[in-house]
């Protein structure tokens, strides 16, 4: 089993940046993929960004050049480098981890982009 906890969300202005970090209860590497969701009201979770056991990482067209994925093995945690942000990119981020054929979610956290 695998427990995943994020943090680092808030209110910031568009254009600004935030880091969020996603804690896992295993080590990262023993992991088959970790990935960034996010979702706003009345519409369905979105892919971000991930990141791959051997370090490949995916991002979505819409933040590709703004945001940046990297782990920590030491910490067990994955970030997510947001920059450049804009009121699209509010919504609820979650971390989704897969190990052993099985997917895991941490509970969210919330970033909210004024204009």
């Amino acid at each position: 089993q695998v427990q995943l906890v994020e943090s680092g969300g808030g209110l910031v202005q568009a254009g600004g940046s935030l880091k969020l970090a996603c804690a896992a209860s295993r080590d990262i590497f023993s992991l088959y993929t970790i990935d960034w969701y996010r979702q706003t009201p009345g519409k369905q979770r979105e892919f971000v960004a991930a990141v791959s056991a051997s370090g490949r990482t995916n991002y979505a067209d819409s933040v590709k050049g703004r945001f940046t994925i990297s782990r920590d093995g030491a910490q067990d945690t994955v970030y997510l480098q947001m920059t450049s942000l804009k009121p699209d990119d509010t919504g609820v981020y979650y971390c989704k981890a897969v190990y052993d054929f099985t997917t895991y979610w941490g509970q969210g956290t919330q970033v909210t982009v004024s204009s």
